[in-house]
C-alpha cells in the first residue's frame, strides 16, 4: 500500500498471527470443529465412526491398548495445537477447536466391545460429561492454553470411562 507521495505505508496488522496449517487441521480433526451446530457433538461422533472403522482391522486384544495410544496421541499432538490456535484466534477456548472432544471421546472407547450399545453409551456418556463438567473437570479449565481446552475434556472421559466400566462390569452393557 502507498500514498499519494508513492511512499510505503505498513499493511495494518492483526493482534494475532495466523495458526500454522498444521496446527489448525489437527485442532479442528480436519475441519469437523468448523461444523454447526455443535462442534464437539459433531467431533465426538466422527471420532465414534472412525474408531468403529479403525477397529475392524485390529485383533480384539490390541483394542483398548490402541485406543489409548490414539488418546494419548490426540493429547500429544492436541495441546500444541489447541495453544497456537486458540493464541491466533484471541479466544481461550475456540468452539471450533475439537482436538480436545476426540482425546476425551476416545478415552471415553477405552476397553470397551465395539458394539452399537457400547459406542452409543460412550458417546451419550462422554457428551454428558463434557458438557456438565463435574467436580474436578472444570477446574481443568483453568489451566493455561491447549492445557485448559485438552486436559478438561480428558477428565471428562474418565468420567465416561469410569462409568462405562461399571454398565460393563455389572452387566448393564454386553460384553
Amino acid at each position: 500500500m502507498t500514498n499519494e507521495a508513492g511512499v510505503g505505508i505498513p499493511e495494518p496488522c492483526d493482534s494475532h498471527s495466523a495458526a500454522p496449517r498444521w496446527a489448525t487441521v489437527v485442532a479442528t480433526f480436519f475441519g469437523i470443529g468448523r461444523l454447526h451446530p455443535g462442534p464437539g457433538t459433531w467431533a465426538s461422533a466422527a471420532t465414534v465412526v472412525l474408531w468403529w472403522i479403525l477397529s475392524k482391522g485390529i485383533p480384539v486384544a490390541l483394542q483398548p491398548l490402541t485406543v489409548a495410544l490414539l488418546a494419548l496421541l490426540a493429547i500429544g499432538i492436541g495441546v500444541p495445537a489447541a495453544t497456537r490456535v486458540a493464541r491466533a484466534s484471541g479466544s481461550k477456548d475456540p468452539q471450533f477447536v475439537v482436538i480436545d472432544e476426540v482425546a476425551g471421546q476416545l478415552i471415553a472407547l477405552i476397553a470397551a466391545p465395539i458394539t452399537w450399545k457400547c459406542l452409543l453409551a460412550g458417546f451419550i456418556l462422554f457428551r454428558g460429561f463434557d458438557i456438565v463438567k463435574p467436580p474436578p473437570v472444570r477446574n481443568l479449565e483453568r489451566l493455561p492454553e491447549g492445557f485448559g481446552i485438552v486436559l478438561d475434556d480428558v477428565g471428562a472421559g474418565l468420567y465416561a470411562l469410569l462409568c462405562m466400566r461399571a454398565l460393563l462390569h455389572f452387566g448393564i452393557l454386553p460384553r
